[in-house]
């Protein structure tokens, strides 16, 4: 198993798209890129730890590529928008790859350029390419947040 962790705006959705991908084996939601240890919800959201709202996501790369990940994350966010991902507005909504190996910063960075390139979006990708820090988990009740309730297909 590898892990992979993407920030795209709020984690309910992110998590729930991700744990449709055939490969991945769990898919978790939690904090990360920030400078308080163990964050709360709220500490997050007071824009005050630097933290984002991650995806952590085990997945098995005999099933699942590392590229076709990030095409999953390219494709459940607005890769264009600082801070922001639709009704969403702060630091922790920030649009991020956090890479644990050289070979995942590497395919990140070309994913990245060959998206930008494409012509896909008329406005610069603004997506932050970094080292994965540490992964605070986030409460239970944001744990597959839409299944809970219904609202995931």
């Amino acid at each position: 198993m590898k892990k992979a962790m993407f920030g795209a705006g709020c984690f309910w959705g992110v998590e729930a798209t991700f744990r449709k991908v055939a490969g991945v084996r769990s898919a978790r939601v939690g904090y990360s890129g920030g400078s308080v240890e163990n964050p709360t919800y709220e500490d997050v959201c007071s824009g005050k730890t630097g933290h984002a709202e991650v995806v952590q996501v085990e997945y098995d790369p005999l099933e699942v590529s590392y590229e076709d990940l990030l095409e999953v994350f390219w494709d459940c966010h607005d890769p264009t928008t600082v801070n922001r991902q639709g009704p969403d507005i702060g630091t922790q909504y920030r649009s991020a790859v956090f890479f644990h190996a050289a070979d995942q910063e590497l395919t990140a960075i070309t994913s990245k350029e060959k998206l930008q390139s494409s012509g896909r979006y008329p406005s610069p990708i603004v997506t932050e390419i970094t080292p994965a820090e540490a992964f605070y988990l986030a409460e239970d009740y944001h744990q597959r947040y839409l299944e809970k309730r219904g609202l995931s297909h």
